[in-house]
């Protein structure tokens, strides 16, 4: 199993028949919740852990401050945040974002690394934010930070349910923990109706990331929402897959 199925196999454990796992997005030990009264305009104020292969990284984490919440008539929450990223427990940076369709008791969790090669040292850091169950839509976001600046490189979603769902799968090709280009592409696997073990693979939207001086560039390699790669395989042979 690839490293970067760590992440997220975790998810999968209560819901997941005997079988392997898949890449559902794991909730990452040591992650603290702390709810607040008011202070300073932020509504709540967790602490992200950040996990390196299992290990919790004590000085480096990522402060998570809920600045606004709003729900639609449809009660669709969307929430505010500003992520304060922290390097030998000293603030170096900082990064906004919006998050659509926030589910209550969601967790964050964050490991170091494209999931692809020895997270030691690396600049890359993957956030996630959902409900920690099967079936459940999961944002994720890759930041680049060095030399206390930061870049979100990347967002996306994920949902897995027994092994079924779509997410994002990263290549980097060099195995170095800061790459001067990688790759990703979104990974499908869906039940067939006639037959329930058996399933059909699709890939899509193939980007290569170049770095180019301290920003990272993204080129869609394939079109945009397009399959191009569909197979019908069963669901354990699609699981021993690499």
């Amino acid at each position: 199993m690839k490293p970067q199925y760590l992440f997220i196999a975790c998810l999968l454990i209560g819901c997941q028949k005997p079988k392997p796992v898949d890449q559902a997005i794991a909730a990452t030990p040591g992650t603290k919740t702390e709810i607040t009264a008011v202070k300073e305009n932020f509504l709540k104020i967790d602490t992200i852990s950040i996990a390196d292969y299992g290990e919790i990284s004590k000085d480096n984490y990522v402060l998570a401050y809920l600045l606004d919440q709003k729900a639609d008539k449809d009660s669709i929450v969307t929430g505010k945040y500003r992520l304060d990223f922290y390097q030998n427990k000293t603030k170096t940076t900082s990064s906004n974002i919006t998050i659509e369709r926030v589910d209550k008791g969601s967790e964050w969790n964050a490991i170091y690394g494209l999931g692809t090669e020895s997270a030691k040292s690396s600049p890359f850091i993957q956030i996630s934010f959902g409900y920690p169950a099967c079936g459940y839509n999961q944002s994720h976001y890759l930041y680049y930070l060095k030399n206390n600046d930061i870049q979100l490189v990347y967002d996306w979603y994920t949902m897995s349910d027994s092994g079924w769902g779509s997410w994002v799968e990263f290549e980097n090709p060099s195995a170095k923990a800061n790459p001067e280009s990688f790759y990703c592409k979104t990974v499908s696997f869906e039940p067939d109706d006639n037959d329930e073990n058996m399933g059909i693979a699709k890939h899509s939207d193939s980007i290569v990331f170049r770095l180019s001086g301290n920003q990272w560039q993204k080129q869609l390699l394939s079109a945009k929402d397009k399959i191009y790669f569909e197979k019908k395989m069963s669901f354990d042979d699609f699981h021993k897959q690499e």
